[in-house]
């Protein structure tokens, strides 16, 4: 029997593997769940809607640590569990601090890692920052590769990685995306969904705006926050914006976006309440890359606030539409989006089918890992 372990550290993360937790425990195949907690209170709330326990809690979240602190924090925790139980196979997803400490941890110790959602590139280490790099690095690291689409295949056999270590699964988050929306429509709330119900005048068209990226701090979301406002003031719309807890982020945000009538600057929402907002929104202004995996499904248009994305699949299927951090694009954009509903089309998810983690779990059954 394979001995398997699971290692994340983000709610992204989180989400995307929950999937795969569920896929190996309906196949009866016993695995371990390690957890940095790189990002401490937005993953336990993960970890509690998917029922999921971890084995290991390395609990390594601390105040305005350096992603080099971070680092070597996760390889020396790593050591100690490796240390203690073998394994056969370390999963790790995307392009974490996290995925690319355990994975390189897994690697000094000849441990085999598998690398979910692999092949994204960008070919600019500077954009996403850190993320960029982390991928590749962990895709060199990685002896199987998880790829969501054709093109995240091609890219891997592009720095020569064996065509028979690589297998196109789409992407896990559509798994949990729909498992999500099957206990919405089932009868799950919680106070979050309860109290946007009420705040929110659904009878309006809903911009919901989401940001985080660190190559955005500074001059990027001021310039964001002026597009908002902007829209906030040319169109009758409930602009929703969950405002991420990182200070670079919430003190622009804040000082911009405050006490305007139809903008709800509002607390990070979980999971759940995440989603059910999103089916209710008629347009996402958003940096976020599981949210372009995401919005296809329930047909949203989304607006990309990054000069680069490794999604390339939903600009050229027309689901999203890359605008940078120029005010003046965001706007237009917008506006093309609110005033003609044919202006993004969304009616082929390029990302999956809810399929992936199954595919995922029937590889390394059928396998010789």
């Amino acid at each position: 029997m394979k001995k398997i372990l699971l290692c994340f550290g983000t709610r992204p993360e989180a989400i995307k593997m929950a999937a795969i937790c569920m896929a190996l425990k309906q196949r009866q195949l016993p695995y371990k769940l390690c957890v940095t907690a790189q990002h401490r209170h937005m993953l336990d709330q993960v970890l509690e809607f998917f029922d999921l326990i971890p084995d290991f809690d390395l609990n390594c979240m601390q105040p305005n640590q350096s992603l080099s602190q971070l680092s070597s924090r996760i390889l020396s925790e790593m050591d100690k569990i490796f240390e203690k139980e073998r394994f056969d196979l370390v999963l790790v997803h995307g392009d974490t601090t996290t995925s690319t400490m355990v994975a390189l941890a897994a690697f000094h110790c000849g441990i085999q890692v598998a690398h979910v959602e692999a092949g994204l590139r960008t070919y600019n280490k500077r954009s996403p920052f850190p993320e960029e790099l982390n991928r590749q690095i962990t895709g060199r690291i990685s002896d199987f590769h998880f790829a969501p689409t054709e093109k995240a295949k091609q890219n891997l056999l592009n720095e020569y990685v064996q065509a028979s270590q690589i297998l196109v699964t789409g992407n896990t988050v559509i798994d949990a995306l729909f498992y999500t929306l099957n206990k919405i429509d089932n009868g799950y709330t919680n106070g979050f969904i309860e109290n946007l119900a009420k705040k929110i005048d659904f009878s309006k068209k809903i911009v919901l705006v989401t940001g985080h990226r660190r190559e955005s701090f500074g001059a990027g979301f001021e310039n964001v926050c002026e597009a908002i406002l902007e829209i906030s003031k040319k169109h009758d719309v409930e602009i929703v914006y969950p405002v991420h807890l990182n200070p670079n982020v919430q003190n622009v945000v804040y000082e911009k976006l405050s006490n305007i009538k139809n903008i709800h600057l509002i607390a990070p929402l979980d999971y759940p309440s995440f989603v059910w907002l999103m089916r209710k929104s008629n347009l996402i202004i958003s940096d976020s890359g599981g949210i372009q995996e995401e919005a296809p499904s329930l047909n949203i248009p989304v607006l990309v606030t990054r000069e680069t994305t490794e999604r390339d699949e939903g600009i050229q299927a027309r689901c999203s539409i890359l605008v940078g951090t120029d005010p003046n694009r965001i706007i237009e954009e917008t506006r093309k989006v609110l005033n003609n509903s044919d202006a993004v089309n969304c009616m082929n998810n390029p990302y999956g089918d809810g399929f992936a983690a199954i595919n995922i779990v029937e590889f390394i059954q059928n396998n010789s890992i």
